[in-house]
């Protein structure tokens, strides 16, 4: 947080977070400092949490601990998107997942058996949308 800026645009922001194992978060936090002068510019806020593990199918945090690292973008998308694959190309070795309902440019890996359950539930498709049909490609 920076004491000498508001925490946001009030609602008038792009959000993204990546959620990596809790081993990885000191190495990852490193790695982002590095690249900070290229973050600062297009940044509110970030902000990191921890998460438990959890045994939820399509949860970035099944089967293990996790560090949540969020960014608050300003509202530039053509300013926000280089950076944030920046950001995601910078972080690709510690094992990031991204959040689902926030910006993000790799797409994550499926899991085989949710992918099959989709399939065997709603075979034509029925509940699916422009983001599940991306995802559940294969």
């Amino acid at each position: 947080f920076r004491a000498d800026h508001e925490p946001s645009g009030a609602g008038d922001e792009l959000q993204s977070e990546l959620l990596l194992p809790r081993e990885n978060a000191v190495a990852a936090l490193r790695a982002l400092f590095a690249i900070g002068e290229r973050i600062r510019p297009v940044l509110h806020i970030s902000e990191v949490r921890s998460i438990a593990a959890d045994e939820l199918w399509l949860s970035p945090f099944r089967g293990r601990d996790a560090v949540g690292v969020h960014f608050t973008w300003k509202k530039d998308v053509a300013g926000v998107m280089p950076v944030l694959e920046l950001v995601e190309e910078t972080l690709a070795p510690f094992g990031p997942l991204p959040h689902w309902g926030k910006l993000f440019t790799r797409w994550p890996a499926c899991p085989d058996d949710f992918r099959e359950l989709a399939r065997r539930l709603d075979p034509d498709g029925k509940f699916a949308n422009d983001f599940t049909r991306l995802l559940l490609a294969e």
